[in-house]
């Protein structure tokens, strides 16, 4: 199996053969989320997916976390394209930063995704030019020969796509799985992989989010009765949480109420957003007079109306969120409520949504979730279905993408029951460098990757901000400013100290005044005058006291003036 080799930049690595391409995933291994991965060829670039990641609680003030293509910083015009397998946020959300700093690359995509896409692009103000590409084209860009395949997914539109090259015949599934009955009647293309695999895929890089899950993942047409039955069955208002995105799921909701009465309104954002274009372009079919704007259905009797709304997830800011903290402009939840999460849980989220499902049942919700009803199945296909994968398109070597760590080494254990060798398996963390030459596939380095974290429209917050956020709201700070003379080595006004966070008592912050006085005269005795050494021997004299007596880590703020 490959290893992953010292870190370095792309000038580290060995020249790349005229014949051979060059795979380096930026972001989608070892994690849920930020999927991207750049192919090169012939001198030319191709990047497949763009997408974000969602901030974890040691993240404060973070809005999303981009793949990191610094690397590729002075070669954005060696991209010929920007291929997206589907339109959920970990695979399309870092377009528009991409965009930001070259907007003339072609973006190509289902109509659905382009379609989000665009309104994305329109939020940030750019203009660029979306190619709309649908199951059984196939595209040249440059040396790269594209053709795309129907995958079902949790999402409308969703496709794979086969690189051809000189150097050999990719396949990346994107996100996928194998539902035999989905609701659109468009089924993953196994023909069409089998066809591709008697040509001979070289590299086969697939899902394997649900490597761990065995068998197959349950039909979708199986959540409809049991949504139905919750709307048919509450006595008052109904909110359902789900994916801005999830139009299959949001569908049989829009079904249910219609057939049980109630009106429908759309909440947050991003749900108004998607829901609307989803709308105009047919892929989601709402009753004429069902909707209506959430001012009227916060004024309607709670029987007659269901929310669909963001923050399955319990992002904090979600509208979901506030319903449970009491902090939404329109909607108050009261005892006898129903909540549904028509969704799935994405890992590392578990504490956030717990505490809103809390607070929910705290004001007399009833939550209904994937844990005590079938009201939601995965999108991604399951062990059973990633075997049936492998030995219909019987590829020469495997890439787990898309998914934790332990998600990877159990979709490696499966390719190792249809016969793949070790050898034959590429394991790889984001930054890898993976060669495909004369059908061979080896981890030939590694390049330097990290995360960027975007606040606000600042895209680049580093690490050592974070790491202030997270001492400043753990534990405060602790701030000290003296006046001296350097030219007479002498202080002018006492020290004084405050805090935030820390003490709410001044009489204990006033205890390490003196010790700071009695420092800094030491050290102007002793022939010290250059402010910021002084400052840091009042940095250390806090730190020291700070630490014995309260057993704290504050931040730390001196500040000597020199007069």
């Amino acid at each position: 199996m490959s290893r992953r080799k010292n870190a370095g930049t792309l000038t580290d690595l060995p020249s790349l053969p005229a014949h051979g391409m060059r795979i380096v995933p930026l972001g989608g291994l070892g994690e849920i989320g930020r999927n991207m991965a750049v192919f090169e060829h012939e001198g030319r670039l191709l990047v497949v997916d763009c997408g974000v990641l969602f901030p974890e609680n040691d993240q404060p003030g973070v809005d999303v976390i981009l793949p990191d293509w610094s690397q590729y910083q002075d070669r954005l015009d060696d991209i010929e394209a920007i291929v997206l397998t589907h339109g959920h946020e970990d695979h399309i959300g870092a377009v528009p930063y991409l965009l930001r700093e070259r907007s003339d690359i072609p973006v190509y995509g289902s109509r659905l995704t382009n379609a989000f896409v665009g309104a994305k692009l329109r939020e940030h103000r750019i203009k660029a030019t979306l190619q709309d590409v649908a199951e059984g084209e196939r595209v040249t860009l440059g040396p790269f020969e594209l053709e795309f395949f129907a995958v079902n997914h949790s999402i409308p539109d969703a496709m794979a796509v086969a690189i051809r090259t000189q150097a050999g015949l990719v396949l990346h599934t994107g996100d996928f799985k194998m539902d035999q009955v989905p609701l659109d009647g468009r089924i993953t293309d196994l023909a069409g992989f089998a066809r591709l695999g008697f040509e001979g895929i070289d590299l086969l890089m697939a899902d394997s989010t649900n490597a761990e899950v065995p068998g197959f993942v349950t039909s979708e047409e199986k959540l409809g009765p049991v949504i139905e039955s919750v709307i048919r069955e509450a006595e008052q208002r109904i909110i359902v949480a789900s994916f801005a995105s999830h139009v299959h799921r949001i569908q049989q909701v829009i079904d249910a109420a219609h057939k049980n009465n109630r009106k429908i309104a759309f909440v947050g954002r991003s749900m108004v957003r998607n829901m609307g274009v989803a709308g105009d372009l047919g892929y989601l079919n709402i009753p004429p007079g069902l909707t209506v704007s959430i001012d009227q259905a916060a004024r309607m009797h709670p029987s007659q109306v269901v929310i669909i709304s963001t923050g399955s997830q319990g992002e904090p800011l979600s509208a979901l969120s506030r319903m449970a903290t009491g902090n939404h402009r329109h909607i108050t939840i009261e005892e006898g409520d129903t909540v549904l999460l028509a969704s799935s849980l994405v890992p590392g989220n578990e504490t956030a949504v717990n505490k809103v499902i809390n607070a929910l049942a705290q004001l007399g919700a009833q939550v209904i979730s994937k844990d005590n009803a079938l009201v939601h199945v995965s999108g991604h296909a399951a062990a059973g279905e990633l075997l049936y994968l492998l030995n219909t398109a019987k590829p020469s070597n495997l890439m787990p993408v898309h998914g934790e760590w332990r998600h990877l080494r159990a979709h490696a254990a499966l390719a190792r029951k249809t016969g793949l060798s070790d050898e034959q398996i590429v394991m790889t963390s984001d930054g890898d460098v993976v060669d495909l030459i004369d059908g061979q596939v080896q981890v030939v380095g590694h390049i330097d990757c990290g995360m960027v974290y975007v606040d606000g429209n600042r895209a680049g917050v580093d690490e050592s901000t974070l790491k202030d956020r997270l001492i400043l709201g753990e534990e405060g700070f602790l701030a000290c400013t003296i006046v001296v003379s350097t030219s007479s080595r002498m202080i002018v006004r006492a020290a004084h100290a405050h805090a935030r966070g820390f003490a709410d008592n001044p009489e204990i912050i006033a205890a390490v005044e003196p010790l700071v006085d009695k420092e800094i005269q030491r050290q102007l005795e002793e022939g010290v005058t250059d402010s910021h050494k002084l400052a840091q021997a009042m940095r250390r004299v806090m730190g020291r006291w700070v630490s014995d007596t309260h057993r704290r880590r504050p931040m730390i703020l001196p500040s000597v003036i020199d007069l």
